[in-house]
């Protein structure tokens, strides 16, 4: 057997952290077991859905590169289809005709609430005939469930789990504008991109128990399912955006790595002993449901700001590089020049190690890309008094006599001046950071005195010193 899974999310708002580790479940089962991984966009609920929403889906899943199998499949492109089974239902005596009134069904949820019963439609017109059809109504058609015994589903995470017939009513397949459901629409589509694993959320599984009937009155075969613990926040409570949680492209807008955020959601519910850093290529070979946890994962933003940083300090220069000049590109609308690139690039080793993110590794490699007179923040302006700016002007004549650009040197040059000129290493390095960065805190001195070179280190000391 062939693996089938899918991913089917409605395009009515963004592409939920949820979503995203359902769809990435999905991917890395398909690929662990040489299968496929299918994108359906169930977007039949016309009045929420939305073009923003389904291209939010689309780029998410892109950014992530978890790239789906054969074109997206559109939900609202098969009702036919849908309506097509749903008459079949129908015509073998496995659904009927329902031409209950709103008032009528509006009594019988009053009556179930008065004597303490789940508010469920009591099947009025399951054995009527339609002669006793009252004029002006049209019907629905609802599925005929089991009345008695249990209905049992053998689920991969949560294991066996059953519930007595009696607690299902006999639901609408077909609305009485010919419309199918939900609970048609997605037996029908998984029957036909023959989908072999359901891996979805556990609130979900109350439909699983209606959709195993249509499936049995069919006669097709059902798929095994993996119904995932939904993921809550720190407090316990259902996620939010209060918690941090987001649609998924706003993560890559904040300055994420890919790479990272699959790791992250990889862990939310799934392990593989107490191994915390997976990559791509290990999680395929690694995945199993088997693996799933029963219990809720808890979103911990500050757990993937820490997963983030780490995967920025072990990333090619290069890489790293290029993110910052498409950040400047697209966010700031500066065109880095090949030059200040490879500064980045060169002085990447005394950057990574101390961003979180991508952001905020831009921001500190600002300095490399600005030219004399650069900015300077509120510290450097507080540090450049006129007491160090003294102390500069008489630094600066014997750091221009320096003939080998080198780390080591520009070190040993400092250090000599402080001790000829009895002054703390501090009471120099301080200031001269300020003066050719603008920022108080950067890389190590040295080496960005070296990566700058000598001409714009000369050049940024000067201006300060005007």
């Amino acid at each position: 057997m062939k693996v089938i899974t899918r991913f089917a999310p409605s395009p009515t708002g963004y592409l939920h952290i949820g979503g995203v580790r359902t769809a990435l479940f999905n991917w890395l089962f398909a690929k662990a077991n040489n299968g496929s991984f299918k994108l359906r966009i169930e977007d039949t609920d016309i009045k929420r859905s939305t073009n923003d929403a389904k291209e939010a889906i689309l780029n998410g899943l892109k950014w992530l590169d978890l790239n789906w199998d054969e074109d997206e499949i559109y939900q609202s492109e098969r009702i036919n289809r849908h309506k097509e089974i749903g008459n079949e239902l129908l015509k073998s005596g496995h659904a009927y005709k329902c031409y209950c009134s709103p008032e009528e069904l509006a009594e019988m949820r009053e009556r179930a609430r008065k004597e303490k019963r789940a508010p469920r439609y009591n099947g009025m017109w399951r054995n009527k005939d339609e002669k006793e059809a009252p004029e002006g109504i049209e019907p629905v058609i609802r599925i005929k469930c089991p009345q008695s015994g249990l209905t049992n589903i053998n689920d991969v995470v949560q294991g066996d789990i059953s519930i007595k017939n009696n607690e299902l009513d006999d639901f609408i397949i077909l609305r009485s504008d010919g419309t199918p459901t939900y609970m048609l629409s997605v037996v029908v589509d998984d029957y036909d991109m023959g989908v072999t694993h359901v891996i979805r959320g556990d609130d979900h599984f109350t439909n699983t128990f209606r959709q195993k009937q249509i499936y049995s009155a069919l006669n097709w075969d059902l798929p095994i399912y993996a119904h995932i613990p939904l993921i809550h926040g720190m407090d316990g409570g259902k996620l939010s955006k209060r918690h941090g949680a987001l649609g998924v492209e706003s993560y890559d807008d904040m300055g994420y790595l890919q790479e990272a955020m699959l790791n992250y959601l990889l862990r939310l519910g799934w392990s593989y002993g107490d191994k915390e850093i997976i990559s791509r290529e290990e999680a395929i070979n690694l995945f199993n449901l088997d693996s799933i946890g029963k219990s809720s994962a808890k979103f911990d933003l500050e757990r993937l700001t820490s997963l983030n940083a780490h995967y920025i300090e072990n990333k090619n220069n290069e890489e790293l590089a290029l993110l910052i000049k498409n950040f400047y590109k697209d966010k700031k609308n500066i065109e880095i020049s090949v030059d200040d690139l490879l500064l980045i690039k060169n002085g990447m080793n005394g950057l990574k190690s101390r961003a979180r993110t991508i952001n905020e590794l831009a921001e500190m490699c600002s300095f490399y890309i600005e030219k004399a007179p650069i900015s300077l923040d509120k510290k450097s302006k507080k540090v450049l008094n006129n007491e160090n700016i003294s102390l500069l002007r008489l630094y600066y004549e014997q750091l221009s006599r320096l003939d080998i650009w080198k780390r080591e040197e520009i070190e040993e040059d400092i250090k000599i001046y402080c001790k000829n000129n009895d002054i703390n290493l501090g009471k120099l390095a301080q200031p001269l950071r300020a003066a050719v960065t603008g920022k108080s805190v950067s890389p190590g001195l040295y080496e960005l005195i070296e990566v700058l070179g000598k001409d714009e280190t000369l050049a940024r000391i000067k201006n300060i010193n005007n």
